[in-house]
């Protein structure tokens, strides 16, 4: 006669129902999104035209997700050609597969999904994804990221009472396809043909901008109250001055750094760039306000009608419409008062981030330099033929395999890692050469704008410390003039014409990284390089190829066909439901033995 199994106390259960708990929902959260990327029919100034929207929204939905969260966002291409998107300031630590550019990615074919997983490591603050491919942020598919704190990390100001989060950018009514090829034909696509804000056209708010029934964008606040307001410019060509008329912007973060908080009535806000300020709404509140995002350094005034958008801010108290004259822009020719706002943004070092430690613990200026590079763009000019635009004196060309694939699969003859560290005496040419990051090494790299626009910087995969930047040409002397305190950690910085500016940073996140201008047609015809960074000790340093790889140019034939593909997400779903369906039977048994 078999015996029966020993029962084991209810308490012991208990206790081992809560620690298989305890191990299965301790890790970092995830959070799954399911986008389609499509054409939408918009009149946003007047003229039905296409664009880019995602589930049908123009602009994009948030991410709104919390340090450390693993992010899953499946998206399916319903463009009629290939697609990536980007996530403009996520570091993706150790993971560039998951970075969205050419470099590093496949493109999505049209009709195919393909699955993105990142984890927001040790990050905080407000950036923006667009899509990265074929000039296609000119017709939208942006939307916004925020990245809220841990609980056990406190933010350096009282939590506001709302969160607003607003894209600015220059519009243009022809096609990005049509964009694309007059940039090819270096047709100069000009001045805008409006502001968007939010995706809107502008408040009717002088005679030459007549209403005819387009809709215009509205914020509704309380009296009282204060609003975190997250600015983006989202554009393609085009620096923004951003403003609410008679409401101060207090300046707390940028891109993932805590600044020192300082007032300004208006803020200078480059292509590609976020800043968040806290609006107080202190004012009577018996009527609206405009908010207003009108063009900096083009060809047309900013105080004319068509290069300003306007949006209202509309207190709940309001009893009439936003009245009398545009709040002022800075002078339009004044190139200083704008490097001068620039210089005035100051980490704020006091204030934790993402990390129980201070940021600025990281003492910056007392790191020694292991690699330093000069690098000038330069106007677009004829190489071979083709228009194309170079960083000392190259010009970018995506190969059909991806840098990243040809690393992993040791392809030879796909990039040369031969990018020059200073401006070589030669004639530019095309070509894909690399630059060679060493890894946990500190690079100083300046930017020397020899063009006549203002150009925006951005590098994947890093925040960079902001030091100095000044008109003129960078000499060894220029170092003098270095923040070695306080610069401002962010990952796109603007470059004023005929002027510099010099960035470090710590080389600890391994992987081939994407250095652009972010001005679209520089970067189409060529304005960027990549940086790569091995740890030479440590394989495991970088996450593993996906297992949901898009295959492309010479590894075409590793490739299957769409419905044999892994879907990454539903690897990620199915842990999760394996451990619900463990703790469900845990706590099936645990019932069961109480019940005897």
């Amino acid at each position: 006669m078999r015996s029966s199994p020993p029962h084991l106390p209810c308490t012991s259960l208990v206790v081992l129902f809560l620690s298989v708990a305890t191990v299965c929902f301790a890790a970092d959260p995830y959070v799954f999104f399911d986008w389609t990327v499509s054409y939408l029919t918009a009149s946003p100034l007047g003229t039905r035209q296409q664009v880019i929207g995602i589930n049908g929204l123009f602009p994009g939905p948030i991410l709104n997700v919390t340090t450390n969260w693993n992010v899953v966002v499946n998206v399916k291409n319903n463009l009629d050609e290939p697609l990536l998107l980007t996530w403009n300031g996520i570091q993706h630590r150790k993971n560039s597969w998951q970075d969205g550019v050419l470099g590093t990615n496949c493109p999505i074919p049209s009709g195919w999904n393909w699955t993105y997983e990142f984890q927001v490591k040790d990050q905080i603050g407000s950036f923006f994804y667009f899509p990265s491919t074929n000039f296609q942020r000119a017709a939208g598919g942006y939307g916004g990221i925020i990245i809220n704190n841990r609980d056990i990390i406190p933010v350096p100001f009282l939590l506001p009472d709302g969160d607003v989060t607003l894209f600015i950018s220059d519009w243009y009514t022809k096609s990005h396809k049509k964009l694309r090829k007059d940039v090819e034909s270096k047709i100069d696509f000009g001045d805008p043909d409006g502001i968007l804000i939010n995706g809107f056209g502008p408040f009717p708010f002088s005679s030459e901008v007549a209403s005819k029934g387009f809709p215009y964008g509205t914020i509704n606040v309380e009296p009282g109250r204060t609003y975190r307001f997250r600015v983006h410019n989202s554009g393609i060509a085009t620096t923004l001055n951003f403003r609410i008329q008679n409401h101060n912007l207090l300046l707390v973060e940028t891109e993932g750094s805590y600044t020192v908080q300082q007032n300004y009535t208006n803020m200078d806000i480059h292509v590609g760039q976020s800043f968040s300020f806290l609006v107080t709404m202190d004012q009577s509140g018996s009527n609206d306000y405009y908010i207003v995002a009108s063009t900096r350094f083009t060809k047309t005034p900013s105080s004319s009608a068509k290069a300003t958008g306007v949006a209202i801010l509309h207190y709940s108290s309001s009893q009439g419409p936003a009245s009398g004259p545009l709040p002022d822009p800075p002078n339009e020719l004044d190139t200083s008062f704008s490097m001068n706002q620039a210089r005035s943004i100051r980490l704020n070092v006091s204030a934790g981030a993402a990390r129980p430690n201070p940021q600025g613990s990281f003492k910056y200026g007392q790191i020694t330099v292991t690699d330093v590079y000069v690098i000038v763009n330069r106007p677009p000019e004829k190489i071979d033929g083709w228009l194309r635009a170079t960083l000392n004196g190259i010009s970018y060309l995506p190969p059909s395999t991806p840098l990243k694939l040809a690393q992993q699969y040791n392809i030879s003859g796909v990039y040369k890692l031969d990018f020059p560290k200073r401006p070589m005496n030669r004639h530019p040419k095309v070509d894909t050469s690399v630059m060679n990051g060493t890894y946990k090494g500190f690079m100083e790299i300046i930017f020397q704008n020899s063009d006549t626009i203002v150009k925006s910087y951005h590098l994947d995969g890093y925040a960079f410390f902001v030091v100095g930047m000044d008109f003129g040409l960078w000499t060894e002397n220029s170092r003098s003039l270095y923040n070695k305190g306080d610069g401002v950690a962010r990952s796109t910085t603007q470059v004023f014409p005929g002027a510099w500016t010099a960035i470090l940073v710590y080389l600890d996140n391994a992987g081939m990284w994407n250095l652009r201008i972010d001005n679209l047609a520089s970067w189409y015809l060529g304005q960027e390089v990549y940086l790569n960074v091995v740890n030479p000790e440590i394989d495991t340093s970088e996450n593993s190829i996906p297992q949901n790889t898009i295959y492309c140019g010479r590894l075409s034939p590793l490739q299957r066909d769409q419905s044999q593909r892994v879907n990454f997400s539903g690897s990620a779903r199915s842990i999760l439901a394996t451990s619900r369906g463990i703790l469900l039977v845990l706590f099936a048994i645990l019932i069961s033995t109480l019940a005897r």
